[in-house]
């Protein structure tokens, strides 16, 4: 592997003339600016369009050694700006280059979550746009045709999920050959969901001499093994110790007894502020949501086993203030940024300390205000003090029922309305054929792989190049899955691949095309 110092690419460009840098040495007392950092003059302005003027600490560490082309290592707390942090500098030398070729993306970001890629495109696509820079998303549970036709088209930079970027690869639509700067962007959560191997196997797929950007809000031994292998004399960034041990939120441990977690749950969740809540498994999502539903407490419900259009439209809700509450499980937590939530509750408390710290960080962020309050059955209090001792945290304890003052007074509670919440139909999924029996598309399915208009062919071979993991047709509504009486007594054939995604992940085939 070559050296920072034989990557081709040059830090500026003539087309792109860097912002005005001040006269002489900069000096402690000199006020830093993203101009200052060495950002070309468009992205500056664009980011001065957007009200951002003063670059956060992680960025005025990393920014201008990644502009340098150096390998780079950054940790900083969740919400302290990781995000613009390698997307400035990638956007800048990007930008510095040739149009990208059909199907070869000349910079890539990969991220553990759906959510997280379309939170890091929707914070840089602007961006590019002010220096001509196209992106695009690439991840599961959203059709192939666009993303298909933006890498045949060509496009400078690919945020992708490691599932979905394989099986693009493996289709032929997408070439790592010119990729020049690669990002992993909560390389840790990545490690965590078992996502190593696809991403070891992508990033052996990029040239030898690509400069690669690290970012974490936690640097451990679990990406010791990309570093060393990836990585070339990396400089390393940190700007907070790996704990929640943040000035501006409060960290409480309730002690409830067992008849009263749901009352006490409900009586949080009816606060007035934005919350989200954290729950164990996705069955524990569904049930307190509709639980909730049914003590007046309207709650979005957000883990893997929903659709990405689900998904979207329950974040977009909690984004915009439809909904103030947002139940959760934790792979779905991490790629969550919504400003302005005021308190994180854990219903279930998380077993790993990085949880905590993950689920914690969805509050206080950026320098706002914001408290944790863990519910703790009296069993469940050693283990999670322990927990919580791992995550240097100290938590204030406070022994509660459902409706005490103390209550309201360390979290907001107040009691829920009682009058059940209805719950509004989702619209319907796609439009089909007004024709009886006419060709019906669902959304998750890459487009022409499968259709129904000749159901009654089974040779059919339109389905031939559509991989068993990819047909799961759980993620539509019921009315959707309906085949009247076209079957007959095949009926029994259809729901047996009607199952839980659950039954597919891990069994490897292209159920990686769904990584979330």
């Amino acid at each position: 592997m070559t050296t920072s110092a034989d990557l081709s690419m040059p830090p500026f460009s003539p087309d792109l003339p860097a912002a005005p840098q001040p006269a002489g040495t900069t000096t402690p007392d000199t006020p830093v600016t993203f101009g200052t950092l060495g950002l070309p003059a468009p992205l500056v302005r664009a980011l001065d369009r957007q009200g951002i003027t003063t670059p956060f600490e992680i960025q005025q560490a990393t920014v201008p050694d990644a502009l340098a082309g150096r390998d780079v290592l950054g940790r900083g707390q969740t919400g302290s700006g990781k995000t613009l942090a390698f997307g400035l500098p990638l956007l800048a030398r990007i930008a510095a280059g040739e149009r990208a070729r059909p199907r070869r993306p000349r910079a890539l970001v990969l991220v553990p979550t759906r959510e997280l890629a379309m939170q890091v495109n929707e914070a840089l696509l602007p961006l590019g746009k002010a220096v001509g820079v196209f992106l695009k998303t690439a991840v599961g549970g959203v059709p192939y045709d666009r993303q298909i036709d933006a890498l045949r088209r060509g496009v400078e930079v690919v945020v992708a999920t490691p599932g979905r970027l394989a099986d693009l690869i493996d289709r032929g639509v997408c070439q790592l050959d010119d990729v020049e700067i690669t990002v992993l962007d909560e390389a840790d959560q990545m490690a965590d969901m078992g996502f190593l191997p696809e991403v070891t196997e992508l990033l052996a797929k990029t040239p030898a001499d690509t400069q690669r950007l690290l970012f974490s809000a936690t640097l451990d031994g679990d990406v010791d093994a990309l570093v060393r292998r990836f990585m070339t004399d990396p400089v390393t960034h940190s700007t907070a110790p790996p704990t929640a041990a943040v000035s501006t939120m409060d960290h409480h441990l309730l002690l409830i007894p067992p008849q009263d977690k749901f009352p006490v749950t409900a009586s949080i969740a009816a606060r007035a502020g934005r919350t989200i809540v954290f729950a164990r498994t996705q069955l524990g999502v569904d049930r307190l949501v509709n639980q909730l539903a049914a003590v007046g407490v309207r709650a979005g419900g957000l883990h893997g086993g929903k659709t990405q259009r689900m998904r979207t439209r329950t974040l977009a809700e909690f984004r915009e203030g439809r909904t103030s509450v947002l139940v959760a499980t934790d792979v779905a937590a991490r790629g969550i940024h919504v400003d302005g939530v005021s308190l994180v509750l854990h219903v279930d408390p998380p077993k790993d300390p990085k949880d905590y710290l993950h689920r914690a960080g969805r509050t206080a962020r950026a320098g706002e205000a914001g408290a944790v309050a863990t519910l703790v059955l009296p069993k469940q209090r050693r283990t999670t003090l322990a927990m919580l001792e791992k995550a240097g945290v100290e938590p204030a304890q406070a022994r509660v029922r459902a409706g005490d003052p103390v209550l309201a007074e360390l979290t907001g509670a107040r009691e829920p309305s009682g009058v059940p919440v209805r719950d509004e139909p989702e619209p319907p999924r796609q439009r089909s054929s007004s024709r009886p029996g006419g060709p019906r598309r669902f959304g998750d399915r890459p487009t022409g792989e499968r259709r129904y208009a000749d159901r009654g062919h089974r040779g059919d071979r339109r389905y031939a190049e559509q991989a068993p993991g990819d047909r799961r047709y759980h993620d539509h509504p019921r009315g959707e899955r309906r085949f009247g009486g076209e079957r007959g007594g095949r009926s029994e054939g259809w729901s047996q691949r009607e199952r839980p995604r659950e039954d597919h992940r891990g069994t490897g085939g292209r159920s990686r095309a769904h990584s979330y």
